[in-house]
């Protein structure tokens, strides 16, 4: 009987969260589903995603600096990408997986930071991504993030700029559909760091939701600004139970 109330609880506690995002659980899907057919070849196909030279990249950089405390990265970084963002107590804050690289970098090995979009961070944050590719995302928000969690998703449904858009407004409301040349996603963070086609290079998931601010000419929060880990938590959550694609590649 116990089990079939955990069970039951279970169930009803991922309706729940399906219709708190608004994306039926039937309907949830990565945003490679709506990518045409040469990109999702690209990605599905390592020696072809253009992506992996960064993870090759981040190797170096972790046997260089990292694998002296944290050991071999396939053991000790699995899973690890799939639960960030997350509340960093010595931060006071919740921090992304680049945010938390450089909290490492600076506050434990003691190095000056590599820099937000440098392609060393990239590269290393790409290397640990892909420790859990295939993983499901599996974000906290209880606690001391759930602060955090709220804001991110308040930032989500709030209209913003010229344009006086909401990200709910293409990602809940119209995912499927064309804008311009590209079919709209269900906005969901799984490939990132990515490849993007536009960018001619890797680019952290904090340079996406800037990007879509731009495009809605609303003013741009800076480089790892704490509302974009906000927002980063509250699509982490909304993307619950997806699993991880990074390095992805979009258009």
């Amino acid at each position: 009987m116990l089990r079939l109330v955990t069970c039951a609880t279970l169930a009803f506690a991922v309706a729940a969260i399906a219709q708190e995002r608004g994306i039926p659980l039937s309907e949830l899907k990565s945003g490679i589903a709506y990518a045409g057919a040469d990109v999702r070849a690209m990605q599905a196909d390592d020696e072809a995603n253009p992506a992996m030279l960064w993870v090759q990249r981040g190797e170096a950089l972790w046997r260089e600096g990292c694998a002296a405390c944290h050991g071999e990265a396939p053991a000790s970084m699995r899973g690890v990408a799939a639960r960030y963002p997350a509340y960093d107590a010595n931060a006071q804050a919740v921090v992304d997986l680049d945010g938390r690289i450089e909290r490492c970098r600076t506050g434990n090995a003691k190095a000056a930071p590599f820099g937000r979009e440098s392609e060393s961070l990239l590269a290393l944050s790409a290397y640990v991504s892909y420790q859990s590719r295939g993983l499901p995302l599996q974000v906290t928000i209880d606690g001391p993030a759930r602060a955090a969690f709220d804001r991110g998703e308040a930032f989500y449904r709030q209209r913003h700029g010229q344009m006086n858009l909401a990200c709910t407004q293409c990602h809940d409301r119209n995912y499927g559909k064309r804008l311009y040349t590209e079919t709209l996603s269900q906005g969901h963070p799984t490939a990132f760091p990515a490849y993007r086609l536009e960018w001619q290079g890797v680019g952290s998931l904090s340079r996406r939701i800037r990007a879509c601010l731009f495009g809605v000419r609303a003013q741009m929060p800076a480089p790892g600004a704490p509302e974009l880990a906000d927002v980063e938590l509250y699509l982490a959550w909304r993307a619950q139970g997806l699993p991880l694609e990074a390095p992805g590649v979009r258009r």
